[in-house]
């Protein structure tokens, strides 16, 4: 199985910080921040996020990790913050790759049952595949592929990131 390079690990750097930015810019007038990362892929692009921006805003940034069943959605989501600890803030939930939005929009579901001040969405790759009207509003890239193709995303323990198609 081939792999073809979608995003190099320069490319990759580059859209994080380009996606903290879009985030401060639209979350200018808040004190706090949650980045709730869909693991697991997803909460490490979140923490890369977080890290991000920590070093160019002001704003105080919670992570939360968020647990759901990928193969059975519907069960229950789980958080690593208390429901508490995001009442009333601004939220950017993060997942790597947007396919059928099942998994973003179960997850979306979850956090609707709060109140939110603002709630945004963040993903690596958009592939354009979505059977659910949810929608990234902040996105490294978008590709129209066909459904046979799949899209991963590889951060590893030695630094490494980059996402392919096979």
């Amino acid at each position: 199985m081939s792999k073809n390079i979608i995003l190099t690990q320069q490319e990759i750097e580059h859209t994080i910080k380009r996606i903290a930015y879009q985030i401060y810019e639209t979350f200018i007038e808040e004190d706090e921040i949650v980045i709730a990362g869909i693991a697991s892929n997803g909460f490490v692009f979140a923490k890369k996020i977080a890290d991000s921006l920590n070093t160019i805003s002001p704003l105080k940034v919670s992570l939360c990790e968020v647990q759901i069943n990928k193969h059975m959605p519907v069960t229950d989501v789980k958080t690593s913050l208390t429901t508490e600890e995001y009442t009333n803030k601004g939220l950017v939930l993060v997942d790597d790759v947007l396919n059928s939005g099942t998994t973003l929009i179960y997850a979306v579901r979850h956090f609707l049952d709060v109140p939110l001040k603002k709630f945004k969405t963040a993903v690596l790759v958009d592939r354009n595949h979505k059977k659910y009207p949810v929608k990234a509003d902040f996105k490294g890239i978008s590709l129209s592929t066909s459904s046979l193709d799949n899209v991963e995303v590889v951060f590893n323990e030695k630094g490494e990131n980059y996402a392919y198609l096979s």
